[in-house]
């Protein structure tokens, strides 16, 4: 009986050896559980949608008003949206600028001038740095993507039957906060159709028209070559990107044939189109993106607010590469990416915008300097100001205003880095930013490199406190008057 109770004991202890594997290797990966987050962050997108589009829809439908409106209580927190049109200041067209200082004052400070007093430290310890000069949101961050002014959405429409159109979110900026539309288009090589009247342009190569692929070349031919014209023709041309394409991972009611360069980039301009920079992660951090003009890139040497490319060729083909679908180039495939040839059409794409010039500025002189018999006392001390006390001309000299460099202000300096709210946005140091050119910069609000700052009294006001100038409200608004004369 000895050996049948031995092989008993050897076999429970073997049970027992196996439940307590069992158990360590459970309890191991109950820790580990909770020493890890449940999702690990990706870099990358989801390439199988696992819900069907018209759930996706109904959904999102659902939850657009939520959304919107949760991010209007954030707009009205931080800014004044109303409609105060300057008296005698417009853009190129006519469109009246907005004036006044759009970012609220943080509770408990009497004056802009009480705020400027202080030290960054003191504004930082005491959380008194105004909420509209915090990074500004995606109208829904956590999603992100592509949103166009309803005007613009409107026209294309018009034209083309093509619907910029998303089923879960709206453009969120007062029209009044934006750039005239159409804008004008001024090209280098023929100065002479732009046709001036009071100080306004009254013709120009578009005729007063948003330039699309049903008329560009009724517009252009006769006027660039072909390179250029073929090169205009795609910057008009669909192609599909990460909200607009065929896929049912899109944002769009119908299948989309996408969008064109010249959706955001109006006329060579700027409509303010919106949309998340594709180069960061995780989405938190990601930077809400206001579109910069794409006049004068022939005298650029840095494009895209932080990725330092070398050349437009280089930013036009990473556009479409890339930045149309989120800096994902997996999910690029998938939703049906447009590589561009180099030498045939990125090359002649860039040759077009090249050709894209800054608006007329008739009080400057050859030197990008006031003409003292044409400007106003007011420009006169504002330009003063502007290369000394203000320090502005240090990044941004003449003649074009700007040094094709990149610098960081260190805003955090000034705040606590956090989440905005529970807009899903994080408020971080936004690091180096390009020198975008400030001529003719009064075309183009909202202002910084993403439409944080909705006036250029609030740009004024903004440098003013975070490179600790100490300027007076005349001093201010004789900045603001040389600023509208570039």
């Amino acid at each position: 009986m000895e050996r049948p109770r031995r092989r008993h004991r050897l076999a429970t202890l073997a049970v027992a050896g196996f439940a307590a594997t069992i158990l360590g290797v459970s309890y191991a990966q109950e820790a580990k559980k909770k020493a890890e987050p449940e999702e690990r962050p990706s870099s990358y997108a989801p390439v199988v949608a696992t819900e069907s589009l018209a759930k996706t829809m109904a959904r999102m439908k659902a939850g657009k008003p939520e959304i919107e409106k949760r991010h209007q209580t954030l707009l009205l927190k931080r800014y004044d949206l109303a409609d105060h049109p300057a008296k005698n200041a417009t853009m190129s067209r006519g469109k009246p600028l907005q004036e006044r200082v759009r970012a609220k004052l943080p509770k408990g400070v009497k004056s802009w001038e009480a705020l400027a007093a202080m030290s960054p430290e003191e504004i930082r310890s005491q959380g008194l740095f105004p909420a509209g000069f915090l990074p500004l949101p995606h109208p829904n961050h956590p999603e992100g993507g592509m949103l166009f002014p309803k005007y613009h959405i409107d026209e294309v429409k018009k034209q083309e039957g093509r619907d910029l159109t998303r089923f879960d979110l709206d453009y969120d900026l007062p029209d009044h906060l934006l750039p005239e539309f159409p804008p004008p288009i001024f090209l280098t090589t023929r100065p002479d159709l732009t046709k001036m009247a009071d100080g306004k342009v009254v013709g120009d190569v578009s005729q007063g028209k948003l330039v699309t692929i049903d008329n560009y070349f009724e517009l252009f031919s006769g006027i660039l070559n072909p390179k250029q014209l073929e090169g205009l023709r795609l910057l008009v041309t669909p192609f599909p990107q990460q909200q607009f394409n065929q896929t049912d991972d899109r944002r769009t009611e119908r299948a989309s044939r996408g969008v064109v360069c010249f959706d955001c980039h109006v006329n060579g301009h700027t409509n303010a189109a919106t949309h998340l920079v594709g180069d960061i992660r995780p989405q938190p951090f990601r930077h809400r993106l206001d579109t910069p003009s794409l006049r004068g890139v022939n005298i650029q040497r840095l494009f895209g607010s932080q990725r330092a490319m070398k050349s437009v060729e280089d930013f036009t083909e990473f556009e479409q590469r890339a930045a149309y679908f989120d800096g994902d180039p997996v999910i690029a495939t998938k939703k049906g990416v447009n590589i561009l040839e180099r030498g045939s059409q990125v090359h002649f794409m860039g040759e077009f915008q090249a050709l894209l010039d800054f608006p007329p500025a008739p009080k400057l002189d050859v030197f990008g300097k006031l003409n003292p018999k044409l400007a106003s006392k007011s420009e006169l001390r504002g330009q003063e100001l502007f290369f000394n006390k203000a320090r502005c001309a240090t990044c941004h000299p003449a003649p074009y205003y700007t040094d094709n460099l990149m610098h960081n202000l260190r805003t955090e300096r000034f705040y606590k880095p956090g989440m905005i709210g529970d807009s899903g946005a994080m408020a971080a140091a936004d690091g180096p930013i390009k020198t975008f050119p400030l001529r003719g910069t009064k075309d183009s609000p909202p202002y910084l490199h993403d439409g944080r700052l909705l006036t250029l009294d609030d740009t004024v006001e903004f440098f003013n406190l975070i490179l600790e100038l100490k300027l007076t409200a005349e001093e201010k608004k004789d900045l603001i008057a040389f600023l509208l004369a570039l």
